[in-house]
């Protein structure tokens, strides 16, 4: 990527935003490919999740993510450039995307701030190949042509736009002043996403038969062809009025703090959104960051029970060791890449609203010539979310389940143009379109995992979403 010397807030006219796009028309007359402008600005605190309410279009791409108790939060909506794969090597043709792009991007103003500069969201399915239908492909990632995110106190907005030979610098021109003009005025109290507030009426049926599938499974743990496998449920809904995804997100965000909110759309209608408790990777300044998350117990009112379930949790022989499954996996998977990692020889517990996990954070160097999506596309699917041994578990997935999974239990996130980035397992999720909803809750079976409780288990996972979607 070429950093230019130039702040467009010392000069912010349209005149000079014209210059600078003619400067990249000409460099990509030269080089004979387009460039991708970006610039970036601090701007007034914003929330991120107004800001795209209010640009909302549901035959537009979004992607968002915040963690409100870490206090950040980013936005990208609409598309400057973008790439579809699948297969095996998904994760490489997005990191030849990712590095492609750059080579040929021209930066000016706050790159260096908080989220400056072009992000790339990427959305990666469980599976390497979906099903014909499915409304996500395996891999995409995408630019997105407007940004804005929150780190703390601090603000920032970003314009990304594709500039080719022939491209109208005019009209791109005015489309970049208007949005400047809209951010400089923006006002949250226009950007809600508005709607009827009494509660939707929904009707409610499942796919599949989870005790059964368990049972199947706990038969095929006994023969020895895996250790655990992870199955979902799926829960199909069907409201009275069309569902508006960023009023769910917004409700999740509320509810939990400590998770990933998130919302992902292909353009085509359908939004992935969810509440994600667990971190698959993080990356930043030279370090990585993951975490073991497996073994759940249910939330109690009174503070003396819930202290008891949670002990009773970290003594449970079955918990630690489908925790245990999942340390062991990680440890193994990326090794071969030479990551060391740190971690507490003891898990200890997270506890959400309506759940608590024995949980293990890990961390560790990253390793010269190793990017995040070498480490990404060896660490997904984790047992956590598949199973293990992982490529016996994960086929006999779809046979038991009896529904795709698309993006449930999927590896979404971002990636900067330093090297950085974060990604979280699809968990906790919906997929909503017009007046229905798909609602996915899963749970890790072995030996010893009984079909009663684990559909407990799911029972607890779903209320969250089930929740936000009723208002």
């Amino acid at each position: 990527m070429t950093i230019l010397p130039l702040h467009p807030a010392q000069d912010a006219s349209p005149e000079a935003l014209r210059a600078f796009l003619t400067g990249c028309q000409l460099k990509a007359a030269a080089d004979g490919r387009p460039i991708l402008a970006s610039i970036s600005l601090v701007v007034p605190a914003l929330d991120p999740l107004a800001v795209l309410e209010a640009i909302f279009e549901p035959a537009e791409p979004h992607f968002y993510t915040e963690r409100p108790t870490e206090g950040s939060a980013l936005a990208g909506a609409e598309v400057a450039t973008r790439l579809v794969a699948h297969g095996p090597e998904r994760f490489a043709a997005v990191q030849r995307f990712v590095d492609d792009t750059l080579a040929r991007t021209v930066a000016v103003g706050d790159v260096n701030a908080p989220f400056g500069g072009p992000h790339f969201f990427a959305s990666f399915a469980f599976h390497d190949e979906v099903t014909p239908g499915e409304p996500f492909a395996a891999a995409q990632v995408f630019v997105p042509r407007w940004q804005v995110a929150r780190a703390g106190d601090a603000t920032t907005a970003v314009a990304n736009l594709l500039v080719a030979a022939d491209s109208d610098l005019d009209a791109l021109t005015a489309r970049v002043w208007r949005a400047h003009a809209r951010f400089a005025a923006f006002d949250p109290g226009e950007a809600a996403a508005g709607g009827d507030e009494t509660a939707a009426v929904f009707r409610q049926s499942e796919a599949g038969d989870y005790r059964a599938a368990v049972g199947r499974a706990l038969e095929r743990i006994a023969a020895g062809e895996f250790e655990k496998i992870v199955l979902a449920r799926a829960i199909d809904l069907s409201a009275d009025r069309p569902l508006h995804p960023l009023t769910v997100l917004n409700g999740l965000r509320q509810r939990f703090p400590d998770c990933y909110a998130f919302s992902a759309a292909n353009g085509g209608g359908p939004s992935f959104i969810g509440a994600s408790p667990e971190r698959l990777l993080r990356v930043s300044k030279g370090r990585l960051e993951t975490e073991a998350l497996a073994g759940s117990v249910r939330r109690a009112a009174g503070a003396s029970e819930d202290a008891a379930l949670a002990a009773a949790l970290l003594r449970s022989e079955k918990d630690r060791r489908e925790h245990r499954h999942v340390i062991e996996s990680i440890i193994r998977r990326l090794e071969p890449l030479g990551v060391r990692l740190d971690f507490s020889d003891t898990p200890g517990v997270r506890k959400l609203a309506n759940v608590q996990h024995l949980h293990t954070p890990m961390s560790g160097p990253l390793p010269e010539g190793v990017r995040l999506l070498d480490l990404l596309a060896r660490l997904h699917p984790t047992p956590a979310v598949g199973g293990s041994p992982r490529e016996a578990a994960v086929a006999a997935i779809p046979g038991l389940e009896g529904f795709p999974r698309g993006l449930y239990a999927g590896a979404l996130g971002w990636l900067n143009a330093r090297g950085g980035g974060e990604f979280f397992v699809g968990l906790r999720s919906a997929l909503v379109e017009g007046a229905r909803a798909r609602v996915y809750a899963g749970a890790g079976i072995v030996a010893g995992s009984a079909p009663e409780r684990e559909w407990a288990e799911t029972e607890l996972k779903f209320s969250a979403l089930l929740a936000a979607l009723r208002g």
